[in-house]
């Protein structure tokens, strides 16, 4: 078995060292009291700083932990962020896909719609800002389905209802599909949820590749898909696009 990532180690122990101590500490105080060079420890602490574990105070230079550890346990990004971060994204893909796009985000155990762009067309169309998707049986849930436990296990737990005669009520199916998510990068339904409507989606990723939300399309059937029912090349690629793009923006992967 492999032994432990020293890097790894240091970061942890520069963590609690500042989570013991009552204000901020400057680089050498931090490398001498671990016993590290000065440029190693400064390395560490830019990393941390990066990922939004560690405050550098602007004037003086020296270090604090961030308030963002606080919700740690929670690994979300806040609704408010991701959606502020993603607004250009989503015009350009609806601009681009000439489809409607929704943004979504587990909150409070579901999947709710944080963002949404009409499709540019000028027809009458319903805000669907905090609408809370059925996870099974649509793209976006799709996507968050198999990138959260927890959020399955609730799906799980609640049933999963038939809203068209094309929704996925077996949790074996429902499981081989967000298998294909996590193989693909990219979810669908068609007619699941509405009939006649499709949706693609894809995730949302922050520093260090966690999933954070989904971005998505939704349209016509025959728009999305071809005369066999399968999604046609160009959404697919436009909507994976769009979400690396805000993922690249949040300083994640893709």
């Amino acid at each position: 078995m492999p032994g432990p990532i020293q890097s790894i180690e240091r970061a942890a122990a520069i963590l609690r060292l500042l989570a013991r101590g009552s204000g901020r500490m400057g680089v050498g105080e931090i490398a001498s009291a671990l016993g590290l060079a000065k440029p190693t420890a400064h390395g560490i602490l830019r990393t941390l700083q990066g990922v939004g574990f560690v405050d550098q105070d602007a004037v003086s230079g020296r270090y604090q932990l961030s308030p963002a550890l606080q919700d740690l346990g929670s690994g979300r990004l806040d609704a408010n962020e991701l959606r502020s971060r993603a607004i250009n994204r989503a015009d350009a893909l609806a601009a681009r896909s000439g489809e409607s796009v929704r943004i979504a985000a587990p909150v409070d155990g579901g999947v709710v719609v944080i963002h949404h762009v009409f499709r540019p067309d000028n027809t009458e169309q319903e805000l669907a800002v905090g609408e809370e998707l059925p996870p099974h049986a649509t793209a976006l849930g799709k996507v968050l389905l198999a990138y959260d436990g927890e959020l399955a296990e609730a799906a799980r737990e609640g049933g999963l209802p038939a809203l068209t005669h094309r929704t996925i009520t077996d949790p074996v199916a429902l499981r081989r599909a967000i298998s294909d998510v996590r193989r693909t990068g990219w979810a669908g339904d068609i007619g699941e949820y509405r009939s006649g409507e499709a949706s693609l989606a894809a995730p949302i990723r922050s520093r260090g590749g966690l999933v954070v939300g989904a971005i998505g399309i939704t349209g016509p059937i025959d728009r999305l898909c071809d005369g066999q029912l399968r999604f046609r090349p160009a959404p697919i690629a436009q909507v994976r696009d769009a979400a690396a793009a805000v993922s690249r923006d949040l300083g994640g992967t893709q």
